[in-house]
């Protein structure tokens, strides 16, 4: 009898386990298209372009009554209104899927919702129109994926709880009827959403006002994949989602679910306010898709039309020079997988899913080469995306590569260096020597490698290796002498020049705050940049909590200028630095910047999750 107790036990588990293995592949194969398309548009679009003020968080933050935001409406006329021309825009940026705000938390519904006590732009608006069935149609006409936006919270509906952050209507606890009119209602309306146009993704909003069982997310769920089993959900349906949704903060490091995307907006608004004109650059949004991309995530980019419906010519203009850079580079971009570690390359990367193609991204130009480090894996071929002419390759020994690209391959925001391998990338673990001085300085007559070196040295003083230290080195480089007979002339020069970032510095600070390699002073109160090549815009650093005092050339002297985005003032999140480069102030071999601080360093490195509070 024992015996047969066990057996069944066995067979039951084993069971289980093929059936939770079943549905982690199922799972993977709903979330395959979302893993690929690498880059969506968001359209934040509702009554709050009007006045070009923030959407829903005006009136319930009270800087607006509630009678005078919803006053929008007689303004709302988008008599301009053109879905083809949205949707091809859209697919001109490259983007695979877009998301469309429905209804926001001021509880206004862009679709002719019919649930009871709806307030529609196709009743109460000027516009008399329902805005999202043409877009929908346009979009699935596009060949591109389906995502409706939808709030939770609904702040001017008579029976939700929550009014503004000073009023509540009533305590749901004692008065759960009056919750249950509100559950039947937005549950209503997801139906709606649901059977009138199958959405591929539902993106869920404000969930953070209730718990997982007072929204009745599982019932939720289960509505939506009653229609379409195949349905996604992101992370704000408590409990419920597929994918995690950071919002405004680039990651520093890679979020821990298989599947992510990052919702971003051009400037400091997500719905159209026509003050607002701190819009990053195109080669900021760019740079941004590639991070995502190098990290196996999605970028979200948002957009927010006018009233009248036509886009911002801003954000037309980001969205075409985001289209010239995707279409040019589209094998590196979508069905591409997470790169490797920054110690192989000095770079953001990707790999291609069978793992036989690595993606370098760079964001900068130089004549000295790409150094491609602890590669075990034969290379059968290298070359530039959309660049037919051939890559020179060197092989330094059995692991290590430098790849010469000529001027005219580079492209102005960020180049493609495409490298194929006969299998599967193979990575070294092995740790290379650090650089003696004597490799350093020494003069080698066939090849010059003063910029290998000197990358190899910054490399070596961010992990915490100074070859500097006990040496006649001093703070200003003055008196210094290398011991080596015959010593290079451009690599003592630059040791003096830069002898401040050389002396008595400590490790750099870790992966995912700067892209290239950085050293701390004694104090930690000053952080150094090493800065490879020419930038094609401004460098950032992220995460980075402390205020900065100044940026200078070291060596120089000179001044820079820094911004920062994406820094929310209610938040403790910090935004991103970014610093400009003027090509005049670079080094011939390695330009070294340097960041003083208000005190010593500190840095953020949790993750960045969704925001819910807007003040």
């Amino acid at each position: 009898m024992q015996f047969l107790k066990f057996v069944f036990s066995f067979l039951f588990l084993l069971q289980t386990s093929k059936v939770s293995a079943q549905h982690v592949s199922k799972s993977n194969e709903k979330m395959q298209w979302f893993a690929d398309a690498k880059l969506g548009i968001f359209i934040h679009w509702g009554i709050y372009s009007v006045n070009g003020i923030s959407e829903s968080w005006s009136f319930f933050n009270n800087y607006i009554n509630h009678d005078a935001y919803m006053k929008q409406l007689e303004g709302f006329g988008a008599d301009q209104y053109n879905s083809q021309e949205w949707v091809n825009l859209i697919k001109e940026s490259g983007a695979k899927y877009a998301v469309i705000t429905t209804k926001h938390h001021d509880g206004i519904a862009l679709w002719n919702s019919k649930a009871a006590n709806a307030t529609t732009t196709i009743k109460n608006s000027a516009a008399k129109k329902d805005l999202i069935t043409p877009f929908v149609n346009d979009l699935k006409k596009a060949g591109l994926k389906t995502g409706l936006y939808f709030s939770l919270p609904d702040w001017s509906y008579p029976d939700y709880d929550i009014f503004t952050r000073e009023r509540k209507r009533y305590d749901l606890k004692k008065n759960p009827k009056r919750w249950s009119i509100f559950l039947n209602y937005y549950h209503t309306q997801l139906k709606e959403l649901s059977n009138q146009y199958n959405p591929d993704l539902f993106w869920f909003d404000g969930d953070w006002e209730h718990t997982s069982a007072e929204w009745q997310t599982d019932r939720v769920r289960s509505l939506l994949q009653n229609k379409n089993p195949e349905i996604i959900i992101n992370s704000r349906l408590d409990e419920q989602g597929d994918y995690e949704t950071p919002e405004q903060g680039v990651p520093i490091v890679k979020p821990t679910g298989s599947y992510w995307e990052l919702c971003y907006t051009m400037n400091d608004s997500w719905g159209y306010q026509p003050y607002d004109s701190r819009y990053k650059s195109s080669n900021m949004i760019i740079r941004t898709l590639i991070d995502c991309i190098s990290m196996g995530g999605n970028l979200l980019l948002d957009i927010g039309p006018k009233p009248d419906g036509t886009i911002a010519s801003e954000q037309v203009k980001i969205l075409k020079d985001l289209g010239r850079w995707t279409n040019k580079h589209a094998d590196a971009i979508y069905g591409t997988t997470a790169g490797i570690p920054k110690k192989h390359v000095n770079a953001k990367t990707a790999l291609s899913k069978d793992k036989k193609q690595l993606y370098i991204y760079l964001d900068f130009k130089t004549t000295h080469g790409i150094v491609l480090s602890g590669i075990k894996s034969k290379i059968k071929k290298v070359d530039v995306l959309g660049n037919d002419a051939p890559v020179e390759t060197t092989k330094l020994n059995d692991t290590d590569y430098i790849f010469d690209i000529k001027e005219e391959q580079f492209d102005k925001d960020a180049t493609v260096l495409r490298v194929t391998f006969s299998g599967e990338i193979q990575l070294s673990e092995e740790k290379d020597e650090p650089i003696s001085f004597q490799t350093l300085f020494e003069v080698t007559p066939a090849t010059d490698f003063t910029n290998l070196n000197l990358s190899t040295l910054s490399s070596n003083l961010n992990d915490g290796i100074n070859i500097f230290d006990n040496t006649n080195l001093a703070a200003d480089g003055k008196d210094f002498k290398s011991g080596i007979k015959n010593s290079k002339k451009s690599i003592n020069e630059w040791v003096i020049k830069n002898a401040e970032a050389l002396y008595k510095t400590k490790a750099g600070i870790p992966t995912g705050h700067y892209q290239g390699n950085t050293v701390l002073s004694a104090d930690k109160q000053t952080l150094y940049l090493f800065l490879e090549g020419e930038p094609t815009g401004p460098i950032s650093i992220k995460g980075l909590e402390n205020r900065i005092s100044r940026i200078r050339v070291v060596g120089q002297g000179t001044m820079l200028n820094h911004e920062i985005y994406n820094k929310l003032y209610w938040s403790k999140i910090p935004g991103i630095v970014y610093i400009d480069i003027p090509k005049e102030i670079l080094d011939t071999h390695l330009t070294v910047i340097a960041v003083l601080l208000d005190g010593p360093l500190k840095l953020y490195r949790e993750n960045v999750g969704a925001i819910e509070s807007n003040l």
